[in-house]
């Protein structure tokens, strides 16, 4: 991977991950797909992260993976040597990517600036919540390129919206505007461009500074709740108290609301 094609920093415990091709609306390339699983699955076991942003350089959050390069690759004579099992394990194993946004234990947030497109759509909505500018858009596009979809969008997207109307946005790829967005609850807030990145990590830096022991049980529930039984989940809400009442953020907490003020959590 060219290292300036994903840019990462952390701040206040917080991951910023940037795809960076803006020539490109952030078209995903192998490299990139790898970069961006060894950054995520590396935060996932960092102590001191407690939220991850993911967004997108210049004007697009990320328009998919590279249809240039692909057709490029789909009009030249085939060299490879691997069966078509062997190309689809390639295949799976860059899609850890979403798995990662999913089942990170700590809150993940999409900024999603300008397009979201294929992939780039499928990332974004792998992520807890997203934050969305008033000029960003959304399509699942795959269809539009012959394609039927991956990086878990279909997973995601008929979870968020309902088996129906995911059917009708795979099939037609129509593009979403940001009140459609909205309305379809795609995203948690919708922001005026110039407030996307104060809003984005206002609610970053509250997570970071929450208690994360906490978090990942709830997201852990949350999980087995859309994909288990009600008594999966019963199991899994009953062990979660029981760990987070143990915690020293529970006991601060509990003091903090005797005493009248804010609570100080440290992780633990």
């Amino acid at each position: 991977m060219d290292e300036t094609e994903i840019l990462s920093r952390v701040e206040d415990g917080i991951a910023i991950l940037t795809l960076n091709r803006p020539s490109r609306m952030n078209a995903l390339t192998s490299g990139m797909i790898a970069g961006l699983t060894g950054l995520l699955a590396g935060y996932a076991q960092d102590p001191a992260i407690g939220c991850v942003v993911l967004t997108g350089a210049g004007k697009a959050f990320c328009s998919c993976v590279d249809v240039q390069a692909q057709a490029a690759a789909a009009n030249a004579p085939s060299t490879s040597t691997l069966s078509p099992e062997q190309r689809a394990d390639q295949l799976r194993a860059g899609m850890v990517a979403s798995q990662l946004l999913y089942d990170m234990p700590k809150p993940t947030i999409a900024m999603v600036n300008g397009v979201a497109a294929g992939a780039g759509m499928s990332l974004a909505l792998a992520c807890d919540l997203r934050i969305a500018a008033a000029s960003a858009r959304m399509t699942t596009a795959f269809a539009r390129i012959g394609l039927s979809g991956d990086y878990g969008g279909s997973y995601f997207l008929t979870r968020l919206v309902g088996p129906s109307k995911a059917r009708e946005l795979y099939l037609t790829a129509d593009m979403l505007d940001a009140t459609q967005i909205a309305a379809l609850g795609l995203a948690s807030r919708v922001v005026p461009d110039a407030d996307l990145m104060a809003e984005t990590m206002a609610l970053a830096k509250r997570f970071a500074g929450g208690p994360r022991l906490a978090y990942r049980y709830i997201k852990r529930n949350m999980k087995i709740a859309e994909e288990g039984s009600l008594a999966a989940t019963l199991d899994s809400e009953a062990y979660g108290m029981l760990r987070t009442r143990q915690t020293a953020d529970h006991a601060e907490a509990a003091q903090a609301f005797v005493e009248k003020r804010s609570a100080v959590f440290q992780g633990r």
